[in-house]
């Protein structure tokens, strides 16, 4: 049995965790920024020295793709001099270390799906704030520890593009989406219960980077439509391209992430986008 902490409690990812921990022989400890602030070095060595943590699980980010644009010195505090800080305590005491990093570390240029290995290369400041963050606790280096990169996560909780389409098809008639922006929705439950598969078997001396997102691809037009489709919303989705939906931050055009390593290593099954997204729809009802 061991003790697993987790931040970012209150996020999509955090609060899957919290509800598989109901059914756990593990123990869990929760924080979120108002219980513990990562930015703080000091708070973290103090947190670890009163608990006795076997398991680290890093869900907090700041994850506002278009603000990072304007707010960089705080994205880069949280994504990636805090994730230093957490390596480091990580290191110190001898606990476990899964980070969550994201698809926008790399450009979006090519055609094939990116496998961890591949060169990186973030086209906006919340992609080059998670690379930092990555690069900062290969640096510590942290004994059994894992960096997870994932892509389009939604669940039932936060604020995310599933819950945004189906508050969008209840309340208008056309809707007018994406269609040239491809990559692998993640259902956060189903990220949530992979890496409690992994975390009996993270025994590697290095950190070792895997990806995770649920099978297929597809456009964000594309997920729209099967999202419509499934909850029985009467709401037509018009396809546009990137250059139609100017952003403050670019967006990777194709951002489809590479799962064979973390499926073959962990003997992982990891189920197909359409699925998962029927079992989230069924929570949300």
């Amino acid at each position: 049995m061991s003790k697993i902490w987790v931040t970012g409690a209150a996020g999509q990812l955090g609060s899957e965790f919290k509800e598989l921990a109901m059914q756990s022989s593990d123990t869990f400890i929760f924080t979120d920024r108002s219980e513990l602030d990562i930015t703080d070095q000091e708070a973290i060595e103090v947190f670890l020295e009163k608990h006795d943590v076997d398991v680290f699980i890093n869900c907090a980010a700041y994850t506002a793709v278009d603000s990072a644009e304007s707010e960089k010195e705080l994205a880069y505090l949280i994504n990636a001099k805090a994730v230093g800080y957490l390596a480091e305590a990580c290191k110190r005491h001898a606990v476990k270390m899964i980070h969550i990093s994201t698809d926008y570390v790399f450009d979006g240029e090519g055609g094939e799906p990116y496998q961890p290995m591949d060169e990186l290369a973030p086209i906006n400041e919340y992609g080059a704030s998670k690379l930092a963050g990555e690069r900062a606790m290969q640096e510590v280096n942290p004994t059994h520890s894992m960096i997870i990169r994932t892509s389009w996560v939604y669940s039932p909780y936060g604020k995310n593009f599933v819950k945004t389409m189906l508050r969008l098809g209840a309340e208008k008639e056309r809707l007018k989406v994406v269609s040239d922006q491809f990559g692998s929705p993640t259902y956060a439950r189903d990220l949530a219960e992979a890496i409690l598969t992994i975390l009996p078997n993270l025994n590697n001396e290095k950190v070792e980077v895997y990806h995770y997102s649920n099978e297929g691809v597809c456009s964000w037009h594309e997920f729209a439509i099967a999202i419509m489709e499934l909850a029985n919303l009467d709401c037509e989705v018009l396809p546009i391209n990137t250059a139609d939906f100017p952003t403050k931050a670019p967006r990777p055009g194709y951002s489809v992430l590479d799962t064979e390593s973390i499926k073959q290593d962990f003997n992982i099954n990891i189920p197909h986008w359409k699925d998962s997204l029927k079992s989230c729809l069924e929570r949300l009802k």
